[in-house]
């Protein structure tokens, strides 16, 4: 029972980062129409920032401050020197330019740092209290807590505040909330920031809680993209349970001695087994209309 219980909950801690991805794509998407593909690398990039910062004999809040804002720098640079370019094009072109961005960036990563493997540690993985007879640390109390407070924070944000207001109605027309005097511009940059500040708090967690490697932090973008879908690319709570569901059901296959080897495997099922309900559920509404 209890290495269920252990495993249950490092599920829970990775699958909140997974839904904090998650939810950094679907609010940069419902504002900008962008899926990030480099969601994954600006987080790699902000937690080796942070270690950095660490490493070079800085307070632990500074290096924190660092990651989040390295991620808010990258994030908002592609937004305006990039995106907004973009903003006419077709939604296949956005993502493959996001994904070269990636690249770029994990390439100046490998010219900056090199291979030697790296440890990146915060002072909350030394806190903490047992359950079930297993100990949590405050570390992954932070990651789950963190993951449903932002979550909640950011539909309230959406639904109550004038930006969230300004950010749906970009969402479903830019042409026409330009003609209505919406400043685009602005409102895409508060989009990019958001979203880079989640990637940025996002990267330095994963690089605790699972490994500091900026090309495993990097690919976390996959099982974020499949929380996504699980809300549709829209559903910020939705977002959050399916990112939840990944995390825990990848753990939970690592008992599984014959489905182990691919519980990497989890994201895509996921995300495929969605897509065919949701094609489903349109199927059922084209035959009942004709």
């Amino acid at each position: 029972m209890k290495i269920y219980a252990l495993f249950l909950i490092s599920g829970l801690a990775v699958g909140s980062l997974y839904a904090l991805g998650g939810i950094g794509l679907v609010v940069l998407r419902r504002a900008t129409g962008f899926l990030n593909f480099a969601y994954g690398a600006i987080a790699a990039a902000s937690a080796m920032i942070c270690w950095q910062f660490i490493d070079w004999g800085f307070a632990g809040p500074v290096s924190w401050l660092m990651s989040i804002l390295t991620g808010v720098a990258l994030s908002v640079f592609f937004g305006r020197f990039f995106a907004s370019g973009l903003a006419w094009r077709e939604p296949v072109v956005k993502a493959v330019a996001t994904l070269g961005f990636a690249l770029i960036i994990l390439g100046l990563i490998s010219f900056i740092w090199d291979d030697a493997a790296r440890k990146l540690v915060l002072p909350t993985d030394k806190i903490g209290f047992r359950l079930m007879e297993v100990r949590i640390t405050v570390t992954r109390v932070i990651a789950f807590g963190a993951s449903l407070l932002i979550a909640l924070g950011m539909i309230l944000y959406l639904e109550k505040t004038k930006t969230g207001l300004l950010m749906r109605a970009l969402a479903n027309n830019r042409a026409h909330s330009a003609l209505i005097g919406i400043p685009i511009l602005r409102v895409e940059t508060i989009a990019w920031a958001l979203s880079g500040a989640l990637a940025g708090f996002t990267g330095m967690m994963f690089g605790d809680l699972v490994r500091l490697d900026p090309t495993i932090i990097t690919f976390m973008v996959i099982p974020a993209i499949a929380a996504a879908i699980c809300g549709r690319l829209e559903s910020l709570f939705l977002t959050f349970i399916g990112g939840l569901s990944i995390g825990v059901a990848e753990a939970m296959l690592t008992l599984v001695k014959t489905a182990a080897p691919f519980r990497s495997l989890v994201p895509f099922v996921v995300a495929v087994l969605v897509i065919l309900w949701m094609q489903r559920k349109q199927r059922l509404v084209f035959q009942t209309e004709d």
